[in-house]
């Protein structure tokens, strides 16, 4: 026999009405009605393979010279 419940998923967990009681360990099917997925899109930071290759991509900072007029 097949049952239908209406949940809501919160927090990482299913919840069913308080009135539903389900044996421990039934397995259940969830069925997500006009389901909208979050993106995952994630824009990592690089990492070297070499680490050592690391003093490759130090900074060099120069001041530029103050007496220099606009145009």
């Amino acid at each position: 026999m097949i049952r239908t419940y209406e949940a809501l998923y919160e927090n990482g967990v299913i919840r069913l009405a308080d009135d539903v009681r389900l044996p421990e360990h039934t397995k259940v099917y969830v069925v997500v009605p006009e389901a909208v997925e979050e993106s995952d899109y994630r824009i990592n930071s690089p990492r070297l393979v070499h680490p050592h290759q690391a003093a490759d991509f130090v900074k060099e900072v120069v001041e530029e010279d103050s007496d220099v007029s606009p145009r």
